[in-house]
């Protein structure tokens, strides 16, 4: 009997272009033989709303078709606090059909970028309980999960930045709005906790990762690992802006050579994080900002909470 599918496609996925890419999507996923249901989102959270009300309907798979804020909607609709309770086994598997920009969560994962690969991937039905990541907005804010990576200081900053560049596309634009962002020269006094460790001084970032790679380009979690059952975060502070223009290009590396080698940059693996500051920084989760304006931070692991459907390579 064919699994009860739900196919949640962002219309403005990839700079309004996933629409146009519905017939090829459709296509691909027809001659993969699944058999689904598709509904488009009608704007922001629309894909959560939808996804907690297929978990909530008895969907057994839900595909996500766009990109990595999108995934990221959906995933937080599956597993809203109110489904959280539900046994691991018998929540649904998310399928991924890429329709994004940069597609991170994608790339690190392996799964296929090719909309025909993708569908056959989600056929296959190979599932792995994937880690999410949760930060807390505010003493008493809300609450985010993401299955790529969070930030504050930096990272956000350039977020707000490229979401006004409208001349360039992909991984260009996210390079332009960081040497944007370095020249503001940003900057905060900060206290970090985790179990086993500390830190209290001037920051220039702090990443939160449950994957390596963002933005298309940087891997400002290196060693992230999202079966691990762990966060893995990178904070550290460079007094100038020709000290973090230096640095820049070993963002870039996810080897050997990068920039989490240098002394003044420090990547810890833990269960939780809390950081308070002592100016107001944005922070964004899986790309989008959750606040412009925010003192407060909690992060912790959700460990092996999210059945997602990839390669046989790939299952464990």
């Amino acid at each position: 009997m064919p699994l009860k599918t739900l196919v949640i496609l962002n219309p403005y996925a990839g700079r309004w272009t996933a629409k146009e890419r519905m017939p090829e999507t459709e296509q691909a996923l027809r001659r993969a033989g699944i058999d689904y249901q598709l509904t488009m989102t009608e704007g922001p959270e629309h894909g959560t709303r939808l996804a907690e009300q297929a978990v909530r309907e008895g969907y057994q798979r839900i595909i996500a078709a766009g990109g990595d804020g999108s995934i990221s909607e959906v995933v937080n609709g599956m597993l809203s606090p109110a489904l959280q309770e539900m046994p691991v086994n018998q929540r649904p598997a998310l399928g991924i059909m890429p329709l994004g920009t940069a597609n991170d969560l994608v790339v690190n994962l392996g799964l296929p970028l090719i909309l025909d690969d993708a569908a056959q991937v989600i056929a296959a039905g190979h599932t792995r309980l994937l880690d999410l990541g949760e930060v807390q907005v505010g003493v008493k804010g809300r609450k985010r999960l993401f299955d790529n990576n969070s930030a504050i200081g930096l990272e956000p900053t350039v977020t707000l930045i490229q979401q006004d560049i409208t001349w360039l596309k992909g991984v260009a634009r996210y390079l332009v709005a960081t040497l944007m962002a370095v020249m503001r020269k940003p900057q905060w006094r900060a206290k970090l906790e985790w179990e086993g460790g500390s830190y209290q001084g001037m920051i220039s970032l702090v990443t939160v990762g449950n994957t390596p790679l963002t933005g298309g380009l940087f891997y400002m979690t290196p060693n992230a690992d999202p079966f691990d059952g762990k966060l893995t975060f990178v904070y550290g502070y460079m007094p100038t802006r020709r000290k973090i223009l230096q640095l820049l290009p070993r963002t870039m590396k996810p080897g050997a050579g990068s920039y989490v080698e240098h002394p003044d940059i420090h990547e810890v693996h833990a269960k939780w994080l809390k950081i308070e500051v002592e100016t107001d920084t944005p922070v964004h989760a899986d790309g989008e900002i959750q606040s412009r304006n925010e003192r407060f931070f909690y992060y912790e692991v959700k460990p092996a909470c999210l059945p997602i459907l990839l390669p046989e390579r790939a299952h464990a």
